[in-house]
């Protein structure tokens, strides 16, 4: 079988399966695990999965350029957004996530609504700047390009300071087994600092990252408390989440 075959069929059974296990695969194709492995390694430099133990998992669609992401779903994102800014309440403190689902949210809370909204993200603010009864909090420290979010030492430090009521949480790769991921370190510690400071952690999800993961670890499952998907989502991408007890909002 040629390399391009063997890819192909990594990927097909990726698609239909959720996963790819490595000795599974050498010994239905009858190949060498070293085989398999280095298949594996350069189709995650593609960016076209992403690399476990022991095998491969999808590669989380999310990790696109920022340009990319703000056209992808676009009904979607804004049926999640509406559902998310339906949870807030005049008076709390929100922390909203950088990205293009929260940029949504941002823009659908209520022109009635009083709040204080606290993020890392100068889109959020921007997007905000006109609202006539939100406080916006901006947490600052260097830019990461990707989500045009604050990152780092002083952005952790300014959101020690404050306790929200919801996190509304953005992320790349939501899987039963391997929890909430995203594609940068530092992006990943600050959603976790986040989370730590506010009551209820909410996720952003769509269908799209549903059985997807990405390189870096934010928080488990048993740390979060609900995930807001769309109407259209697949039952059985749902399911694992819903029999964890996750509270499951379809928008």
């Amino acid at each position: 079988m040629l390399t391009t075959e063997r890819k192909a069929l990594i990927l097909e059974t990726l698609g239909n399966t959720g996963r790819v296990v490595a000795k599974e695969l050498s010994l239905t194709l009858g190949l060498s695990e070293d085989t398999i492995r280095r298949d594996l390694r350069e189709l995650a430099a593609e960016g076209l999965l992403q690399r476990v133990h022991g095998g491969a998992l999808p590669a989380s669609k999310a990790l696109a350029d920022l340009p990319s992401r703000r056209k992808i779903s676009v009904e979607d994102k804004t049926a999640i957004a509406k559902a998310a800014a339906a949870m807030v309440k005049n008076g709390q403190i929100i922390f909203l996530d950088g990205g293009t689902n929260a940029v949504a949210v941002a823009r659908a809370f209520s022109k009635q609504l009083s709040a204080t909204i606290a993020t890392h993200s100068p889109d959020i603010a921007v997007a905000l700047s006109d609202h006539p009864g939100i406080d916006v909090e901006l947490i600052g420290g260097r830019i990461y390009k990707h989500s045009n979010v604050a990152v780092g030492a002083v952005a952790i430090e300014g959101i020690s300071h404050i306790r929200a009521d919801i996190f509304f949480m953005g992320v790349t790769g939501i899987h039963p087994d391997h929890g909430l991921t995203t594609g940068d370190r530092e992006e990943a510690a600050m959603k976790r600092a986040i989370s730590r400071q506010s009551a209820e952690t909410i996720v952003l999800a769509s269908k799209e990252k549903l059985g997807a993961v990405s390189a870096y670890d934010i928080i488990s499952l048993d740390h979060i408390d609900g995930l807001i998907v769309e109407k259209s989502c697949p039952t059985d991408l749902v399911e694992p989440y819903k029999s964890r007890g996750i509270s499951i909002t379809r928008a």
